[in-house]
Order: C-alpha cells, then sequence, then structure tokens
C-alpha cells in the first residue's frame, strides 16, 4: 500500500485556515462570514507598487540572481539602516516570503534532533516548519495576565539542552501582539551567546507598534554572529500575495548555507521583486495613515469584546491581532459551531482557535486570536454577531467566568 511520508502524516492544519470547508459551506449556504482569523489586511496596496510591474519595460521575465537583484538588496538595505538596523546588501538574502526565510534558518541552524526554544503562544507554522525538519520545538509558556510578556530569562534558560541550537521569537508578536522590550531582547541575547546559539528574529510587523518601541535584536551589541532576522513585505504594504521576504544575517557561514539552499528553487520571483523594490521608495510617512487605522480598530475590537459578559483580552502593544479568552468549553468547538449552526442577520465570524498556537497540550482551549484587519463598520458587525455567538452558544460557561472573574487580577493594557 502507498503511504505519504510520517512528516507529511505528523504536520498540524493551519490553526487559520483549518475551518475555511466550514466558512465555505457557510457561504454556500448564503451566510455572510466576517473573516477574523488570518491576517489578511483590507488597507489598500499602495498604488506604486502596482504601477511599477504594469509599466515595468520586460521583453524576457528571466531568472534573477539566487540572492535577488542587487538593486533590491540595497534599497532593502538602505530600508534597513534608516531603522538603525546597520546591515548591507550583502548581508540580505532575498526569499518567496517570510515562510522561506523561516524554511531556509531551520535547515542552516539545525540539525534532525536539534532543538529550539519558543515563547508560546506562537506563530502557528514554527511547529509545521520544526515537523518538516526533524527539529524539535520546546515551548515556554508566556502568561495570559502579564499581557503575554516574555517569562523570566531563568525560565528560558532552564529549557537549554545540549541539543539546544537556537530561539526563535515573533516580534511584535503573532499572535499576541506583544512587543518585546529592549531589556528582553538584550536578556535573550545574552543567554544565546553564553551558550552559543542563534536567535532566530521573525520581524512581520514591526512597523506596527502603537505603545511600545520597536527594538531589533540585529541593533543591539553583539548581535553579529547569533542573530538572523526574518522578514516579509505582506503585511507593511498590505503585499501578502506578492510573497517576497528576506533572510537577513552577518553571520557569513550561516548566509553561504542559506545561499545554497536557495540556489535549489534558482531565484526569488522576479516581477515580484520589481513591486517590492517600488515599496523601498515609499516615504516613511506611507505608514503613519495605516498605523493609525489600525490602532483605532485595535481600540474598537478592545472596546466590544471587553464589553461582552466573561470575555477577558490584554492590550496588544503591535501588529493586529487580539488574544481573547472567551467563556466557552472548548474554542475550536465554538469556532466551528458558528460557521455551522449560528447567524445574526444574515451573518457570522470565522475566528482562529487559539490552540494551534501552542505546543503544550491543552493550552490555549479557552482562548482565540482575532484579526483586525477589516474595516471599523466590518468590525463592528462582526463584534454583533460574536456577542450573540456567545450569548447563544450550547457550551458557554458564561456562569463559571463571571464567578471566576472576582478573582481574577486586573490584565495589562
Amino acid at each position: 500500500m502507498l503511504k505519504v511520508s510520517e512528516r507529511g502524516t505528523a504536520l498540524p492544519m493551519s490553526p487559520y485556515r483549518k475551518l475555511t470547508p466550514f466558512a465555505d459551506a457557510a457561504k454556500q449556504r448564503g451566510v455572510g462570514v466576517y473573516h477574523l482569523n488570518i491576517g489578511q489586511p483590507d488597507v489598500e496596496t499602495p498604488p506604486a507598487m502596482l504601477a511599477a510591474v504594469q509599466q515595468a519595460s520586460i521583453r524576457v521575465l528571466e531568472y534573477s540572481p539566487t540572492a535577488g537583484y542587487p538593486s533590491y538588496r540595497h534599497k532593502l538595505a538602505a530600508y534597513y539602516q534608516r531603522l538603525g538596523i546597520v546591515v548591507a546588501a550583502d548581508d540580505i538574502l532575498v526569499t518567496t516570503g517570510g515562510s522561506e526565510a523561516l524554511l531556509f534558518a531551520f535547515m542552516c541552524c539545525f540539525n534532525p534532533g536539534d532543538e529550539v526554544i519558543v515563547p508560546e503562544p506562537f506563530y502557528g507554522p514554527y511547529l509545521g516548519f520544526a515537523l518538516a525538519t526533524g527539529v524539535r520545538l520546546v515551548a515556554v509558556t508566556a502568561s495570559f495576565k502579564s499581557g503575554y510578556a516574555l517569562p523570566p530569562i531563568a525560565e528560558v534558560a532552564a529549557r537549554i539542552t545540549p541539543r539546544t541550537r537556537a530561539v526563535l521569537i515573533c516580534n511584535p508578536n503573532n499572535p499576541t501582539g506583544y512587543v518585546y522590550t529592549r531589556t528582553e531582547l538584550a536578556e535573550l541575547l545574552d543567554v544565546c551567546r553564553a551558550h552559543d546559539l542563534y536567535l532566530l528574529s521573525d520581524e512581520a510587523y514591526r512597523e506596527f507598534c502603537y505603545d511600545a518601541e520597536f527594538v531589533s535584536p540585529l541593533q543591539l551589541p553583539g548581535a553579529d554572529e547569533h542573530v538572523v532576522l526574518l522578514d516579509t513585505i505582506s503585511k507593511r504594504y498590505s503585499a501578502c500575495g506578492a510573497r517576497i521576504g528576506a533572510f537577513v544575517t552577518k553571520n557569513r557561514a550561516l548566509y553561504q548555507a542559506a545561499f545554497k539552499f536557495a540556489q535549489l528553487r534558482v531565484s526569488p520571483p522576479g516581477l515580484a521583486q520589481v513591486f517590492a523594490e517600488a515599496a523601498a521608495d515609499l516615504p516613511s510617512s506611507y505608514f503613519d495613515h495605516t498605523k493609525t487605522e489600525y490602532r483605532a480598530r485595535r481600540d474598537l475590537m478592545l472596546r466590544r469584546l471587553r464589553a461582552m459578559p466573561g470575555v477577558q483580552c490584554p492590550t496588544p502593544d503591535g501588529a493586529f491581532y487580539i488574544m481573547a479568552r472567551l467563556p466557552v468549553d472548548d474554542a475550536e468547538r465554538f469556532a466551528q459551531w458558528l460557521l455551522e449552526s449560528f447567524q445574526h442577520h444574515g451573518h457570522t465570524v470565522m475566528i482562529s482557535p487559539a490552540a494551534g498556537f501552542y505546543a503544550t497540550p491543552g493550552a490555549g482551549r479557552d482562548e482565540v486570536r482575532l484579526a483586525y484587519v477589516i474595516n471599523q463598520p466590518a468590525i463592528e458587525a462582526a463584534m454583533d454577531c460574536l456577542a450573540e455567538g456567545l450569548l447563544h452558544y450550547p457550551g458557554r460557561t458564561l456562569a463559571q467566568a463571571s464567578a471566576s472573574a472576582l478573582h481574577t487580577p486586573t490584565l495589562l493594557s
């Protein structure tokens, strides 16, 4: 009998896409679905980026260089330098989205059986990358009550074994929206230097920090050999479909290893690099309106969630996600019920159960991730659906939640 590989069988479904068949079925029944499950912004992609592709004078669409077009890499280096991240074009490997940058990191920093320490909840595909490459993901759990701050550095250090090769963070964090402080990052880097570990920094949301300063560990003293910056244009320019990212490191041996993996896929997408290069010419003021809009959406969603009996949520300082604790028996069962059995004025809402963002069994069972990537009137309508759904869900635990809330410390705001 033909069988698929063990890694193919072991890979988990995406925590934010696994309920898509139920959403599709709801739409076929004529029910509108508000998508709060996935970080797909509705903010307009900059017209200058689209125009660059439309106006490109290309007779033959050839392979680009394996590392990406030099013109784009130089502009990307200048972008990082404006942020205080001192890198050169030769430190940058253009990738097919941030996902390929992550894959290169896992392939180059680990051997099968090695370990990577990751604060949880974490970006769900990290677990898939670990399973696909034979790496063991070791979680250290961040506290809901602390707003998902980095766990005490002693807890991180306690997870280190002879097989540990790296610590992986997402900053600002997906799914929590937490922004790591300079002190937290310096402590992480000190641990990595002391134990000869890589520090992998996924920075897809750096432009979207609302109440905290963004710091990249690559800005810190002593970072050059240890830090790998993993990047993408998907979120900052509302260009998820372009599939252009970057693997950035000043560690030359690591860069050369990643370059060899990049040669296996020959080159990153050529037209998408033209598109991305145009983004590098946008003024920094481009983000002013986008940031203001996301902040307003965040504040609206927080206000509506906190008005729902039994719902608790910390205030995220960055990205465009909110983690919420709901008065339900099982968040995944509730999310599926919303799509299968519920509607409010002809609509329902799709949310991401948080268990898929944890490695610890049973963790996040009553939590969900909500993406505030739709416009404010749509958020209002989606929150109406969620509030009604919580009132009518057969597995609600509102009585217990209300009683326990009397003894729950105030969350960070």
